[in-house]
């Protein structure tokens, strides 16, 4: 008899067994936006509803309209769903760990609304999830000097005013950023976002966000742009109570934007490589982000399964066997049989965005 151990459902899968690729996977959002990612990935992008690229995504969107089997979920470059394959190969792409995060590019030409999104706790007993959407944001470029994005209320304030405020929205249309912190933004800031703090991001902002697994959030404005928001976008079915009871009323003023920048630490330098430490397990037990800058170097993939992505530059991934040309806007799934087993080297900027903390 052959043991489980021994049986082909454990066995490494050469195939899948080095850095994956995949096809554009630009998802529908209720914003507009998209022509900013055209300096990242260099197809013509131009502003639309398509202004999210959802990176090595296991995630389903959830939208008011579709435009696939499954929108949000990456397909690989040979044609297979990524939430498949790590159910079909399961042992070479996660080992005994989790992957759980989403990653994406974003860029918005207009202000998005202004919104929220859950704990674990919340989502688990209204949505039948383990995960919220803690997410952060590494700033990649901006329009013009007046971009800025928003964090808590400027003030204390109650869920009767937020409502009130809400339904003025409807003749008015910005009444809600009354309500909220503006900062202006520059290239390379990092924030984090946890569940519960009332945000939103400005019009001319091109951002990397990392993120838990889900497309969970509530937007209470009644408009998007030109776009009318529907009740389903706003409470995802919830009761509108409950939808904002997520809000924490108690995240206000500076202290609320204090909490949500994140300054990035340097793990190590020298004349060939930078490691930085973006966001780290201290910071949230969600995910975890690392940038490192080669300048003619070379750094080993040690960690899997995680998502690289270029943002600056160009090199090659090079392995046993392997070589691949990578430039800005690449990016691929390094799965858990692929660490320490590739290097990634050049001149470019490259940003590794890890899973939840593993045990």
């Amino acid at each position: 008899m052959t043991s489980a151990f021994c049986s082909s459902e454990n066995k490494i899968n050469p195939k899948y067994a080095k850095p994956l690729f995949f096809k554009r996977n630009r998802v529908f959002r209720n914003y507009v936006g998209g022509a900013g990612l055209a300096l990242l990935t260099g197809d013509g992008s131009t502003d639309g509803n398509f202004p999210e690229e959802w990176i090595a995504s296991k995630v389903k969107a959830i939208n008011p309209i579709y435009f696939g089997e499954r929108d949000g979920v990456s397909v690989t470059e040979d044609g297979e769903y990524l939430d498949n394959l790590l159910e079909k190969e399961a042992t070479t792409l996660l080992g005994r760990r989790q992957y759980d995060c989403l990653v994406k590019y974003l860029d918005s030409a207009i202000r998005l609304p202004v919104q929220v999104h859950p704990t674990p706790d919340f989502s688990k007993k209204h949505f039948g999830s383990p995960y919220g959407k803690t997410e952060a944001w590494l700033v990649l470029a901006k329009r013009d000097d007046n971009a800025k994005l928003y964090f808590g209320f400027k003030e204390k304030t109650d869920a009767e005013t937020l409502k009130n405020y809400a339904d003025r929205s409807l003749e008015e249309r910005d009444i809600l950023t009354e309500l909220i912190t503006p900062v202006e933004v520059n290239v390379g800031d990092v924030y984090l976002i946890n569940a519960g703090l009332i945000h939103a991001i400005g019009a001319g902002c091109t951002i990397l966000e990392v993120q838990e697994p889900t497309d969970f959030t509530i937007q209470i404005e009644n408009w998007c742009g030109e776009s009318r928001v529907t009740e389903q976008e706003k409470y995802l079915g919830l009761e509108r109570d409950t939808a904002i009871s997520i809000f924490d009323f108690d995240k206000f003023g500076e202290q609320a934007v204090k909490e949500a920048k994140i300054t990035p630490e340097t793990l190590y330098c020298d004349d060939n490589i930078k490691i930085e430490s973006l966001i780290d397990y201290t910071d949230t037990p969600c995910f975890a982000e690392k940038r490192y800058t080669l300048k003619d170097g070379s750094v080993v993939m040690n960690f899997g399964p995680c998502v690289w992505t270029i943002v600056d530059g160009e090199g090659y991934i090079s392995g046993e066997n392997y070589h691949r040309n990578v430039h800005k806007g690449d990016y691929f799934f390094l799965p858990y049989a692929a660490q320490g087993k590739f290097s990634l080297k050049g001149n470019l900027v490259a940003v590794e965005c890890l899973p939840g903390r593993q045990d």
